[in-house]
């Protein structure tokens, strides 16, 4: 087993890029409260995800669309209160960065609520603008590629983005696009295994993958996908219950966190050809 947590130091943005030049894996899940949190954090998970997925499994809404800048400064508080290692990253909700304005507004709002980086959606020309305009004020960007769940009613649902030659290339592009603006990581979500691996050789800022296979710097998962729970959507392919293999909350974290490091996790049969 690897050690859950490798040393008790607190996680910053230069210790990812880092972490990308050793090789290490690193690993995420999202949280939505305090007391999760403090699991989390003992459990040696690396990154805390403050995600608008809390519109799905906390307030049991269809899509992450209703999820509000107050929302997720609300959990963001809550979640920091529970944090002395994990380095704690917050969503910024639909249409909260659709102007520089805006995004500066909601960032600064969440950065004071205990976030240490932002995430947000896309490589569209104005989000490279939001990018470049919260980097050279000194907030750190988490951006993110590949199915974007706030553009579900523009791509007609969930599904895997980049089987196509056109749009892998897209996406290689944006990937570099978001890099040369000033994002400091980089979320890849369904996103065939190929591809993400490609993408995340040629970056320099690591990547975190979700259902985008193995090559990837790390790994996130939603809190109640990993422990199983339900929350009436389909499960998605590259979702594990590791409660099962863990048998305690801390338990299915320290699994996932070594399942992680050790490459174990995603497997092909959580991966996408």
């Amino acid at each position: 087993m690897y050690a859950a947590t490798p040393n008790d130091t607190p996680w910053t943005v230069p210790a990812l890029a880092q972490a990308k030049r050793d090789g290490r894996k690193l690993v995420m899940l999202t949280c939505y409260d305090a007391g999760f949190a403090r699991t989390v954090d003992a459990a040696g998970i690396d990154l805390v995800l403050v995600g608008d997925s809390l519109g799905m499994v906390v307030q049991g809404h269809d899509s992450t669309l209703p999820v509000t800048v107050a929302h997720t400064a609300y959990h963001t508080r809550c979640v920091a209160r529970g944090l002395s290692r994990a380095l704690l990253v917050a969503d910024l909700p639909f249409q909260a960065d659709a102007s520089v304005e805006r995004a500066l507004a909601a960032s600064t709002e969440l950065l004071q609520a205990g976030a240490a980086m932002v995430k947000l959606e896309g490589a569209a020309p104005h989000k490279l603008d939001v990018i470049r305009h919260l980097a050279q004020r000194e907030i750190p960007v988490c951006a993110h590629l590949g199915l974007t769940p706030q553009s579900v009613l523009r791509l007609g649902g969930y599904k895997v983005q980049g089987r196509e030659a056109e749009a892998a290339n897209r996406l290689r592009e944006d990937a570099r696009a978001v890099a040369e603006a000033g994002a400091d990581l980089l979320v890849l979500e369904c996103v065939p295994t190929p591809l993400a691996e490609s993408i995340t050789r040629d970056s320099p800022i690591p990547t975190i993958g979700i259902g985008a296979g193995p090559h990837c710097d790390g790994q996130v998962l939603v809190l109640h996908d990993m422990l199983g729970l339900r929350s009436g959507h389909r499960r998605p392919r590259f979702v594990k219950d590791f409660l099962e293999e863990g048998g305690s909350v801390r338990g299915a974290m320290e699994a996932y966190a070594d399942a992680v490091r050790s490459g174990k996790f995603p497997d092909a049969a959580h991966s996408y050809a």
